[in-house]
């Protein structure tokens, strides 16, 4: 059994936050637990434009964002790793200067202390040099930076085909097993 930290911001690209979810709650031995932004909260209503999508119900178990006695922000509450996604320029400057005021920064950087994996998916563009510098004080603290890039290589061309693979990717940075994206092919 794996137990991954979910948390999504209140950036842009909650389609891939739910696609990434929906993904997840189908592989068996795959606990996820979810902690979503007031700001994700936000963001939802306009990117589903009032449907009722909802990300909780693809997660195992979901904590309140100001919830800081939850057991993501301790260390000796046992997980895989965290996934960020999508995240906010303003959620990963407060986890890059250590100012962690809500339960997303506060279990990434227990998750960085702890020397497990943090996957970070920025959603901005352009970026300034102060995001670069954030994203750069991350990377050296241990965390991935990995933003949203589709993979052509295996002829998927739709949207879902390649939020599935990106699905996919981020599990193998967690080091747990899938079958979400596909293997490259060495064809000489």
């Amino acid at each position: 059994m794996h137990r991954i930290v979910v948390g999504v911001t209140g950036a842009s690209g909650m389609p891939l936050a739910e696609k990434l979810l929906r993904h997840y709650a189908g592989i068996k031995g795959l606990e996820v637990h979810l902690i979503v932004s007031a700001g994700a909260e936000v963001v939802m209503q306009s990117e589903f434009r009032g449907s009722d999508l909802s990300l909780k119900k693809h997660a195992h178990k979901v904590y309140d964002i100001k919830d800081m006695m939850a057991g993501p922000s301790s260390g000796s509450w046992q997980h895989d790793g965290m996934i960020i996604c999508p995240c906010s320029m303003s959620s990963l400057a407060s986890i890059a200067s250590g100012a962690g005021v809500n339960l997303i920064h506060r279990a990434a950087d227990v998750t960085l202390k702890e020397r497990k994996r943090l996957i970070v998916v920025p959603r901005e563009t352009p970026l300034t040099m102060i995001h670069l510098r954030n994203m750069q004080t991350l990377t050296e603290a241990g965390a991935v930076i990995a933003p949203f890039c589709p993979a052509y290589y295996d002829s998927k061309t739709t949207i879902d085909d390649m939020l599935q693979h990106f699905s996919g990717r981020l599990l193998d940075q967690l080091r747990i097993d899938n079958s979400l994206c596909a293997r490259w092919r060495d064809n000489r």
